[in-house]
């Protein structure tokens, strides 16, 4: 009968091999690590360009609105910048019993978590009266100025902006504002005001954006008085 084959005790591993084989691990788990922080790190990036251009796209959109929506009165002009706030008077979007002319301000103040300048819009509460508007008109350059307390209820901080200007097409050319005039239109119910001529023909907005963000240098803004048959680009 034939002898069986004998097999020799089996060989576990040494301390050394043990170690490259944990080093190994530890290598291949920081490189899998260092992926996926770098994967999350870049969602992040891109989820936060993606809100400062829907932020951006908001405030655009609320500015053409704005614009849109502008009225002449025979109290204040429809659309006025005296450097450091654009007033105007608009339509009340709130349609209802109680809706009326509302004065909206665009200006330029500083947000006091960060410091920083960000573009912002202040809106009157509805007006049926002539007094009331009036002292929403006044109320609104002393916003642009030095706001208190209660106007900074009635403001919204937009995006960030290092300055602005603004530019009024009349006249087949481009000029400054304050340097354009205009012939308010003559009113006599506050709620049902119908003229627009008094308004530009177009806006042309120019925000600088502070540097180093994204984006970043300047964004230029023209936006068409819609009775032309054109809209904003």
């Amino acid at each position: 009968m034939r002898a069986g084959t004998r097999r020799g005790p089996m060989r576990g591993l040494t301390l050394i091999e043990l170690l490259v084989a944990l080093a190994l691990l530890s290598l291949l788990a920081l490189l899998s690590w260092r992926t996926l922080d770098g994967m999350t790190r870049a969602q992040s990036i891109t989820q936060e360009q993606l809100n400062r251009w829907s932020n951006w796209q908001t405030a655009l959109a609320q500015w053409d609105a704005d614009l849109d929506a502008a009225l002449a009165t025979e109290q204040v002009p429809p659309l006025d910048f005296d450097g450091r706030v654009l007033r105007l008077t608009r339509s009340d979007p709130d349609r209802g019993p109680d809706s009326g002319l509302r004065v909206v301000g665009w200006s330029l103040q500083t947000d006091p978590a960060s410091g920083a300048l960000r573009w912002a819009r202040w809106t009157s509460a509805p007006l049926r009266r002539s007094g009331e508007l009036e002292q929403a008109w006044q109320q609104a350059a002393q916003w642009g100025r030095n706001p208190g307390a209660q106007d900074r209820l009635q403001q919204v901080l937009l995006t960030p902006v290092a300055s602005w200007q603004l530019f009024f097409h009349r006249g087949g050319a481009w000029s400054n504002p304050q340097s354009a005039e205009g012939t308010a239109n003559t009113v006599t119910d506050l709620a049902q005001t119908p003229a627009t001529q008094s308004l530009p023909d177009g806006v042309r907005l120019l925000l600088t954006l502070p540097a180093g963000g994204n984006p970043g240098g300047q964004l230029v803004r023209d936006w068409v008085r819609p009775s032309l048959g054109g809209e904003g680009q």
